[in-house]
């Protein structure tokens, strides 16, 4: 019996399929299997129109078996077999499939014929844990058995003889354990049974194998009961996923239950949208928006993405292109008989087939997402505390490119609604002669609706939006106009048009009591003027063009030490009577116009949610008024 060598390159192109292409030695169950479920396809396409193979789709089956004692792991199935020139053809030419050509073969039929294989080296993935190959094969209609044997690049034999019914075994002795490698978990139930769930549990054939159970013996007493151990033949698989039922056959319950035992999730998910797609790219999905924010969401470790499968085969547990980082919150599974992978089926091609599916799925969020907003306003609401500000980082993310799929999705605290709005509500909601969307930015609804700047404009019933959070002023300058109307924040801007012409005709009649202050703070403000935005406050404090105060607390969050301020405006309210009791003190006790000038100042930094510079000194010049 002579050895045969690979007719592919030999041991440098073996050694790059054993140890370049998989990323994971485990994947080589997956491999094997799927051949398995190949060939069952192959005989089960040909019972179709050849009455003489006797069998129909669920006579098909494949069976594992663990011997601990040989160190074998043997992969079974009662699919179309091989016979010498297959074994020559398929396992002696590394990288030649016998289930792409069969594709070819049948052309236009392969619709309804998922083989998986393409490629020809899922096969030689085995020898990343076993060192010797038997494979023992009957083709359907073949006189002949065939035992194919290999320990690796140094070649091949083939013998006649080894089995007599139709179909394959592929006997893997597994390798000694190294001080790097356990080999020896590829001999365990737990694993193979752990593996098979991972990967190939929606394989369309029962996956088989005979596993140790425990039970109670019959007769042993109830205050002492003694069990056994005993075999018993199990299906490992489940075969049919739940996204390639029909959604009416599926209960909430079933779609609930799939999802807290796919994504270890504790709580249902708050809305799953299944998803059947033909055309350019055929595909089945699966999503949910979960009822809850994972803890690790808003952290480095959080990995996004969805699974993707073929046919039914797990390629990549968390595929992040098929999620927009906006929707990186959505968990769930795509399945698409159309992907182009790559040789070693762990890595998806960057290719047309994904983009569009991605494209489409975004699309699909959106939607289910509007329409929530529309139908189910509390749920909509739950859903926005749990990842709203995803949303708005969306908005803001990547300049900007989209916002406009984002911006009717936004909710923000109104003043006069006293709940979440849209930016739609609250364009309908306003006044006739109103040029502007008014929003107001603090650290709290609490701190915000307290604030002087909120008191003309809540007495005119004028609605004004409250951002509480770091990300909502960045949301308001990348949208910049949300339907021609623009974001102004009643803080930093003026509210009202003419109102710097006004502002500066009123100080023309206070302007020696302005320029005293001015000159008494110095350089800690950019300019003191009169302000046309207070009621009952004697002072507020505003930012320049640019940075808001806000703003400015995020990037002392991020850089304590940060050189980036906003500039420092302060506002008086010339009719108040603190204001003219320091206007008093200007001529009559320039010493306590200083005071006055440091306290209004202070107060405004206080009122701005700024840190005092000297907050003991603050104190001190309280302490001056009071004897």
């Amino acid at each position: 019996m002579a050895k045969k060598q690979f007719k592919a390159e030999s041991k440098r192109l073996l050694d790059l399929m054993i140890n370049s292409i998989y990323t994971h030695k485990e994947i080589f169950l997956r491999e094997i299997i799927s051949n398995a479920s190949d060939a069952c396809d192959k005989l089960c396409y040909q019972a179709l129109t050849d009455e003489s193979v006797g069998m129909n789709r669920s006579d098909f089956r494949i069976e594992l078996k663990v011997d601990k004692d040989a160190r074998t792991l043997t992969v079974s199935d009662n699919g179309i077999g091989m016979d010498r020139e297959d074994l020559e053809n398929n396992l002696g030419v590394i990288a030649s499939s016998g289930s792409y050509k069969f594709k070819q073969e049948i052309g236009d039929d392969t619709k309804d014929t998922d083989v998986i294989g393409q490629f020809g080296v899922g096969f030689y993935s085995a020898f990343m844990v076993a060192d010797q190959i038997t494979v023992v094969t009957k083709k359907f209609g073949a006189e002949s058995a065939y035992t194919w044997t290999s320990s690796g690049a140094d070649g091949y034999t083939i013998t006649e003889g080894g089995r007599d019914s139709v179909g394959t075994d592929i006997i893997m002795h597994i390798k000694p354990d190294t001080d790097d490698e356990h080999y020896s978990e590829f001999l365990e139930s737990w694993r193979i049974q752990e593996l098979v769930r991972k990967y190939s549990d929606y394989i369309r054939f029962p996956i088989r194998m005979e596993v140790s159970k425990t039970r109670r013996k019959e007769g042993s007493p109830d205050d002492k009961p003694e069990y056994e151990t005993y075999q018993e033949v199990e299906t490992l698989n489940s075969m049919v996923p739940i996204w390639q039922r029909s959604k009416g056959s599926v209960t909430p319950e079933e779609y609930n239950k799939f999802y807290r035992d796919k994504f270890h999730d504790y709580a249902d998910p708050q809305k799953v949208i299944a998803v059947s797609a033909e055309g350019a790219v055929t595909y089945k999905a699966l999503l949910f928006i979960p009822g809850a924010t994972p803890f690790d969401y808003y952290t480095k470790e959080f990995e996004k993405g969805l699974q993707l499968y073929s046919n039914g085969v797990l390629i990549m547990d968390k595929c992040a292109d098929l999620l927009p980082e906006h929707f990186r919150f959505v968990r769930g599974v795509v399945d698409s008989p159309d992907l182009s992978l790559n040789i070693s089926r762990e890595l998806l091609q960057h290719d047309r087939q994904l983009k569009v599916i991605a494209s489409n799925l975004e699309k699909k969020i959106k939607s289910e997402l509007a329409k929530m907003l529309q139908e189910d306003r509390a749920g909509y609401e739950t859903f926005w505390k749990n990842f709203g500000r995803q949303i708005k980082y969306g908005v803001v993310g990547e300049y900007g490119a989209h916002k406009d799929l984002l911006q009717d999705l936004l909710l923000f605290y109104s003043s006069t609604e006293k709940k979440p709005v849209t930016l739609d509500e609250y364009v309908g909601r306003m006044k006739e002669d109103q040029k502007y969307l008014y929003y107001a930015a603090g650290e709290s609804l609490d701190k915000i609706d307290k604030l002087p700047q909120t008191e003309l404009l809540k007495d005119s019933g004028t609605e004004i939006l409250y951002f509480t959070e770091e990300v909502d002023e960045f949301c308001a300058q990348i949208l910049h106009t949300y339907k021609d109307k623009e974001f102004r924040s009643i803080l930093d801007q003026e509210i009202e048009e003419g109102a710097e012409k006004k502002a500066e005709e009123a100080a023309g009649a206070h302007k020696a009591a302005l320029d005293f202050v001015k000159e008494a703070l110095g350089d800690k403000v950019k300019e003191v003027k009169v302000s046309t935005r207070l009621k009952s406050h004697p002072v507020c404090l505003t930012a320049g063009e640019g940075l808001s105060f806000e703003m400015e607390k995020y990037f002392q969050s991020i850089q304590p030490d940060s050189a980036i301020h906003a500039e420092r405006i302060l506002e008086l309210n010339v009719d108040h009577p603190a204001f003219q009791a320091l206007e008093a003190a200007v001529t009559a006790d320039p010493d306590k116009a200083k005071t006055y000038a440091a306290l209004l100042y202070n107060q405004a930094l206080l009122i701005a949610g700024l840190p005092l510079e000297d907050p003991s000194g603050y104190t001190d010049l309280v302490c001056q008024l009071m004897h």
